[in-house]
């Protein structure tokens, strides 16, 4: 099964590129060669373009200690899980209270560092990055792999929390949905939300179906379109029918 999301609002599908990108990060830093080290360093200065937003550290503190109350509202229910609920909600305080000790820009850190910011500016260059450009980066990449994992480590810590943040957020908007089963007639999908606010769709489908939605949605509607791809991974209209499931989340 594949599982495609689409976001209804720039809050969301910031959260979502930044999730994208920080598990990518996550692989390659586990890796050992020094190519793979660097894609892990250039995906954390892409982590900081999209970051740059200035709202987004108040904007995950104000939704979790949303949540939170929310939560904390269903202690009283006999039909919930008292320990499951009450992990959560130390798990909210914990990554609440560590994303308000950091202080500064998100990656402030990283952006004072002159040797990384340094490396940034030739990353963008098409081949920029290559030993005659930077000699200095090169013979960091000699290093051992367990050092340049540690470098890489060190420098993202102070990220860490703030990906903590997003991390719980988007575990409680997927969780706030219920799944629906649903057929596509023709290869085509349309649910009228009636000004019902969103935040993001799931939808789930069989990936041997070879059935590619195309998502488009507002407050009123949603409409699924979906494609196939020939032997050219040109996209073309899927006339059959599509069985899937659809999540609508909402915190």
């Amino acid at each position: 099964m594949i599982v495609y999301e689409y976001p209804f609002n720039e809050r969301i599908r910031t959260l979502l590129r930044l999730e994208d990108l920080y598990e990518k990060f996550s692989f390659f830093l586990q890796q050992d060669h020094p190519y793979q080290h660097h894609v892990a360093l250039s995906l954390i200065f892409e982590m900081l373009e999209v970051a740059g937003r200035a709202d987004l550290k108040s904007d995950l503190l104000q939704e979790l200690e949303r949540q939170k109350q929310t939560l904390l509202g269903f202690r009283s229910n006999p039909n919930v899980a008292t320990d499951m609920l009450n992990a959560i909600i130390e798990d909210i305080n914990r990554i609440n209270a560590a994303l308000m000790a950091c202080q500064g820009k998100s990656g402030q850190n990283i952006r004072e560092n002159e040797w990384l910011m340094s490396i940034r500016g030739r990353t963008i260059i098409p081949g920029g990055a290559c030993e005659f450009d930077l000699p200095s980066y090169y013979a960091w990449q000699n290093n051992s792999a367990e050092q340049r994992r540690a470098d890489i480590a060190h420098w993202f810590a102070p990220l860490v929390p703030l990906f903590e943040a997003i991390s719980m957020a988007l575990r409680l908007l997927r969780e706030s949905g219920n799944t629906t089963k649903m057929l596509a007639q023709a290869g085509s999908y349309q649910q009228m939300l009636q000004g019902k606010v969103y935040q993001m769709i799931r939808l789930r489908l069989d990936a041997n179906l070879g059935a590619i939605p195309e998502i488009s949605a507002n407050k009123y509607m949603l409409w699924v379109r979906f494609m196939s791809q020939d032997g050219t991974l040109k996209p073309r209209a899927f006339e059959s029918e599509v069985p899937f499931e659809l999540t609508l989340c909402n915190f």
